[in-house]
């Protein structure tokens, strides 16, 4: 795809502007390829326990091939300020919307995988325009929204070592580069991972961390559910005594997700395999929207005419930009490059606030939020949303946000 910057001579800390410019030709090849799809044979079975069912690839290619609409998204991306500036050797986009009230709190938010900067547009508004959308001005944010190296607009990193912990440096960097000398972050799925990872980092700009994908499982419980994989070892009948129900309960779910983790375990073991990411955008979709079993669940109703939270174009406008950008694989090494757990708890110091909403791949008990984040200032249980929460229920992230960095203003 085509993409263009600003080209006069620069230095590498220079920010650039950046417009994003696909030719209608790559779109032309694009519907092709969906088109030509090879598919496999029906499952024999009548759920999601093998997968993505086949009526949902079809339905979701149908769509993709006939009635979606990339332009409408890339009008959107191009409609806020998208810059690109290098740090430790990279190039690296980012979306920077300053709000219109001056006393605003800047705040960085860090998207996941299968996600991208499309993830949090559903944001940008109720954040940096909160009286626009029935908040009060107080609760403004200027909002830096970054790709994560070898996503979407940001460089491929052609070495290894952008595990998230220089990933959560390069944050910092670039908020000072920004100018901001006090600022608040934000993240779920990686994003959340990279969010405690500056907080252990603890520069002094860096007033408190939110995260909607709590990291606070005690390292030890962590380490046994994640040895059991296959079942073999009985990590669920090994459990430390004195668990309340509800830390069992999250034990259970974290427990199912270990077992179910196939994708991260082969993106994190061998990502150059999946070259078939390069090649097939079905393959490409099918691989993304196995996230998660009630991730999943969401999505096939989307596609079979019951939107809950998502759309068609939401779903698509993400796997095309991995389309578009051929970052299937060189967003994948993330995991490869990753020494750090998904759920342990990492001891952050700095202010931490948590939001916990129902269809997370497990739910965080306050006993163990306390535990994991000493300076706990904000805790809430949401009655509904998931894993994608930016994208799926931005409404009530954005009042997560506001409420959890309110003290800190």
């Amino acid at each position: 795809m085509a993409a263009r910057t600003q080209t006069l001579t620069r230095t590498a800390t220079d920010i650039r502007p950046f417009r994003v410019e696909v030719p209608e030709a790559d779109l032309d090849a694009l519907r092709k390829r969906i088109a030509a799809t090879r598919w496999p044979e029906k499952q024999p079975v009548n759920d999601q326990s093998q997968g993505v069912p086949l009526e949902t690839s079809q339905a979701l290619a149908r769509y993709w091939e006939k009635e979606y609409d990339w332009r409408k998204v890339e009008a959107r991306l191009n409609a806020l300020p998208n810059f690109i500036t290098e740090i430790d050797g990279l190039d690296i986009h980012f979306i920077h919307v300053r709000s219109k009230h001056e006393d605003a709190m800047p705040l960085i938010v860090t998207h996941g995988w299968p996600g991208s900067v499309i993830e949090q547009l559903k944001l940008v508004g109720p954040l940096t325009d909160p009286t626009a959308h029935g908040a009060d001005a107080s609760d403004a944010f200027h909002l830096v929204i970054p790709s994560m190296p070898g996503f979407g607009f940001s460089g491929k990193p052609s070495e290894p070592g952008w595990g998230p912990d220089r990933v959560a440096r390069a944050w910092i960097e670039l908020m000072k580069r920004l100018g901001y000398t006090r600022y608040v972050a934000q993240g779920g799925d990686w994003g959340a991972l990279i969010t405690d990872l500056m907080g252990l980092e603890a520069p002094p700009e860096l007033l408190g961390v939110h995260t909607n994908m709590p990291g606070v499982v005690p390292p030890d419980i962590d380490s046994l559910l994640q040895s059991d994989i296959t079942g073999v070892n009985d990590a669920l009948g090994r459990l430390p005594a004195g668990l309340s129900d509800e830390e069992r309960r999250t034990c259970e779910r974290i427990d199912f997700f270990w077992k179910h983790s196939a994708y991260a375990l082969i993106m994190g073991t061998r990502p150059e395999t999946l070259t078939g990411f390069a090649d097939s955008p079905v393959g490409l979709a099918t691989f993304m929207i196995d996230h998660d079993a009630r991730s999943l669940d969401l999505i096939c109703e989307v596609f079979a005419g019951q939107p809950r939270g998502l759309t068609p174009d939401d779903i698509l406008d993400n796997i095309t930009l991995f389309w578009l950008t051929n970052t299937g694989v060189s967003a994948a090494r993330i995991y490869a490059e990753n020494t750090f757990s998904f759920f342990a708890a990492k001891n952050v110091s700095v202010p931490a606030a948590v939001s916990v909403f129902p269809n997370e791949m497990y739910e965080a008990p306050r006993s163990w939020a306390e535990q994991a984040y000493p300076n706990l200032i904000h805790y809430n249980k949401l009655d509904k949303g998931g894993h994608f929460a930016a994208w799926e229920q931005p409404q009530l992230l954005s009042e997560e946000v506001r409420t959890a960095f309110r003290s800190l203003r």
